[in-house]
């Protein structure tokens, strides 16, 4: 099994909750909003680890409402101990069945955890905001994770890839891309290329982004 795996079922059962649900958002495995209520993060482990709780507890100081998904193991006695240990920590516990792809919540988020950082909830949502649709299903694409940014550079090539080398202000217009000019202008893929002032034209590099991220 992978990791990913967990995550169809943990949308779904977060969907029928009412909330909007997208994978691999900023460092979290997957963040839910609903309405103006503070997101629910989930980290998506196949077993319990060290490592999974250090993750759990990091992201309290995003938001309250943080849960531990893995796979359900074996063992109840297990299950048992770890889940009294995610409540102590203030983490809540998603237990996943597969294949059946059923969610348990074995608890709940408490009050416990560290003083939140309105800087980082702020940067998640805005990151969450920013991405276009569900690109990485809970985890990365075949060319690694897509990003909201990874996002606008895709859609600034597609329109010069299309239109031919153009103003950055039309660029943002026509794409809908706000910090076209910016993007462009930063060229962190390698993908641009200034013709002239203001104007910006598509690099070889850009063509192959387009063919391997074209879908992103």
């Amino acid at each position: 099994m992978k990791e990913a795996e967990l995550y169809p079922a943990v949308k779904r059962f977060l969907e029928a909750q009412g909330y909007a649900v997208k994978g691999e958002v900023g460092s979290a495995d997957v963040v839910a909003v609903r309405g103006k209520e503070p997101p629910v993060i989930v980290e998506l482990k196949l077993g319990f680890s060290l490592k999974l709780f250090h993750q759990g507890v990091d992201r309290l100081a995003v938001s309250d409402t943080v849960y531990l998904a893995v796979a359900r193991p074996k063992s109840a006695k297990a299950l048992k101990a770890n889940v009294a240990l995610a409540r102590a920590a203030g983490l809540g516990v998603l237990s996943v069945r597969l294949p059946q792809g059923t969610v348990e919540a074995m608890c709940d988020p408490g009050e416990a955890g560290p003083r939140k950082s309105k800087k980082k909830k702020a940067k998640m949502l805005k990151a969450f905001e920013r991405m276009r649709g569900d690109p990485n299903a809970g985890g990365a694409t075949r060319h690694g994770i897509v990003t909201g940014y990874r996002q606008d550079a895709v859609a600034c090539a597609r329109f010069l890839a299309v239109h031919g080398a153009s103003k950055g202000a039309k660029v943002a217009q026509w794409a809908e891309v706000k910090d076209a000019t910016r993007i462009m202008r930063d060229n962190h893929y390698g993908w641009f290329a200034k013709v002239e002032t203001g104007v910006y034209g598509l690099t070889p590099a850009g063509k192959k982004g387009l063919a391997d991220w074209g879908e992103a």
